[in-house]
């Protein structure tokens, strides 16, 4: 069955940088567009980044250009997140999400699966 296992949460300093890890399994990866989004307890999901199939296209919301870089490896089935210049505001549960199909997706509906979630925390 599909399954998407987040990693590399954990704690950061204010300007510094974590880098999380999507592995993904049970489908033919390379077919699929990935995102990854987040939320804060008592928050609605914000979206943090998007990749089309080949990796060819991304999507950054505001918040998120020129800080925040997603990628892929097709070879490796794993999808990435690196994040730069943290903020407090940063700290969130990160999840990846399998898009419906090849192209980068905003709408939840669209996505068929989603991770369990890794935590990011920044913090002096």
């Amino acid at each position: 069955q599909v399954q998407l296992v987040e990693s590399g949460g954990g704690l950061a300093q204010p300007g510094g940088s974590l880098r999380l890890s999507c592995a993904a399994s049970g489908f033919v990866f390379s077919r699929y567009a990935m995102s990854w989004a987040r939320r804060a307890p008592g928050e609605g999901l914000e979206w943090v980044a998007g990749i089309d199939s080949d990796g060819s296209a991304t999507y950054y919301p505001d918040f998120a250009k020129g800080r925040f870089t997603i990628s892929r490896d097709n070879a490796k089935n794993t999808v990435y997140l690196h994040m730069d210049n943290l903020k407090p505001e940063d700290t969130r549960m990160y999840y990846c999400a399998k898009s419906l199909d090849e192209h980068i997706n905003l709408e939840l509906y669209k996505y068929s699966h989603w991770g369990q979630g890794t935590q990011a925390t920044v913090t002096s």
